[in-house]
């Protein structure tokens, strides 16, 4: 009579051939406390060996699925597991299907990646430069607005120019030399264009804030 487990030999290697080299399969034997069968081994064990810290999910077996949870291999690399609990005809929890995914390369690369993107305490350096540079201070406040107005340049309407001209203008953007022409370029408008629509939009301010009572 075949062991119970094996039926599932061929969902363990199905599972890491698929997934190699990142993924061990290995299969656990509730009645002996070892390891029946592991494909694509990572681990240093083999068949035969204590399933060690996977006996430990005993107590968790009323639910068919445990995890994920994180764990460690041997040489320290990151690991995210799942287990399966496999049961017999009548409900019987007989073994455990761990799938154990080596996520290190991932969880390196995805460290980076937040290292790269935390701007929240610049590099001394970069701050000292960007503190002089008005074009970062210009597209700042460009992005901002996009950000806030959740749009983009090209989807800009006439109305949404005139308001992103007006927060350049209450920055004192366009009292740096060189701001109009730079502003012109990116929003792809003429400088004669940003200087009519400025005047415009300053003569509308003063007429509100005249009107506004005393």
């Amino acid at each position: 009579m075949s062991h119970p487990l094996t039926p599932f030999i061929p969902v363990c290697d199905a599972v890491a051939t698929l997934f190699s080299p990142h993924v061990e399969a290995v299969l656990h034997d509730l009645e002996t406390g070892l390891i029946f069968h592991i494909a694509n081994a990572f681990s240093r064990r083999r068949p035969g060996d204590s399933s060690l810290n996977e006996a430990g999910l005993v107590s968790t077996l009323d639910a068919d699925v445990i995890g994920p949870y994180g764990k460690s291999n041997w040489d320290g690399r990151r690991l995210k597991a799942i287990t399966s609990v496999l049961r017999d005809a009548v409900g019987k929890p007989i073994g455990l299907l761990c799938i154990n995914h080596d996520i290190e390369a991932f969880a390196g690369i995805f460290d980076q990646l937040k290292s790269m993107m935390n701007v929240a305490a610049p590099m001394q350096k970069a701050s000292a430069l960007m503190a002089d540079d008005w074009r970062e201070a210009v597209n700042s406040v460009i992005g901002e607005f996009l950000a806030t107005h959740k749009t983009s340049l090209a989807g800009l309407t006439n109305s949404d120019t005139d308001s992103l001209l007006a927060l350049l203008d209450a920055r004192g953007v366009f009292a740096i030399r060189k701001a109009v022409p730079y502003v012109a370029e990116i929003l792809k408008l003429s400088r004669a264009t940003i200087y009519n629509r400025l005047g415009a939009i300053r003569q509308k301010q003063d007429a509100a804030v005249q009107g506004e009572p005393r």
